[in-house]
């Protein structure tokens, strides 16, 4: 089994033997959090191969026991902060793509949301560490890829179709279109910070980037 799969063996709901609806082993989401940011503190230090359970067990500051209960490994560790940030991103940009607010607005806000996240040096430092596993680990390297840019931009597709179904955008392909604006809004930050050419940007650069982003991308598609 992947490390994927194992993941989603370890999340699913069970009940105590009791069946009382009490949390059961490795379901309580405070100490699997206290987990996951032990471990995401060490890979960050660290790096993946150089990361250990025993590294992580200290960080989280756990038992041995405890830890094993939650993850078997440090592939699954990994696998789990890549799901958590999926959901927060989700979280995100679906509490900013809403109908009843102006469309360059929402552009706005989707855009410095999205540009501040893959300009992070979190998000860098991680996507450092999935180059380095993408051979041994594709499927992990996939959840990073489909929990960042290409699930941010399946999204964005869906809320300009349906700005597009208004009359205020004419797109040929919904899902080019997200792509594009989402490319805009990164412009010159996310690949410099990638290579180490540049330190993570402030929000003035981003702002301006992500301005000079809505214009294009209205002079391409507005009505």
């Amino acid at each position: 089994m992947t490390a994927i799969g194992q993941l989603s063996v370890i999340s699913r709901s069970r009940l105590s033997p009791e069946g009382q609806g009490r949390l059961g082993a490795g379901e309580n989401p405070a100490k699997r959090d206290q987990i996951l940011d032990g471990a995401k503190k060490v890979f960050a230090a660290n790096g993946f191969d150089g990361a250990s359970m025993n590294d992580i067990t200290k960080a989280a500051g756990v038992s041995k026991g405890t830890i094993y209960v939650y993850f078997n490994n440090k592939e699954e560790l990994f696998a789990g902060l890549i799901q958590r940030e999926r959901e927060r991103i989700f979280d995100a940009v679906s509490s900013i793509l809403v109908d009843d607010k102006p469309l360059e607005e929402v552009l706005y806000d989707f855009g410095m949301m999205f540009s501040r996240h893959m300009s992070n040096q979190n998000t860098v430092r991680s996507l450092r560490m999935v180059l380095g596993v993408i051979d041994d680990m594709p499927e992990v390297a996939n959840m990073f890829l489909n929990c960042g840019p290409t699930k941010g931009a399946h999204r964005l597709k869906d809320y300009l179709a349906a700005r597009a179904a208004k009359g205020e955008l004419v797109l040929e392909d919904d899902l080019l279109a997200a792509r594009q604006f989402a490319e805009l809004c990164t412009a010159g930050l996310f690949k410099p910070c990638l290579f180490n050419e540049r330190s993570q940007p402030e929000d003035e650069e981003i702002d301006r980037a992500v301005r000079s982003a809505i214009r294009v991308f209205m002079k391409a598609y507005a009505a």
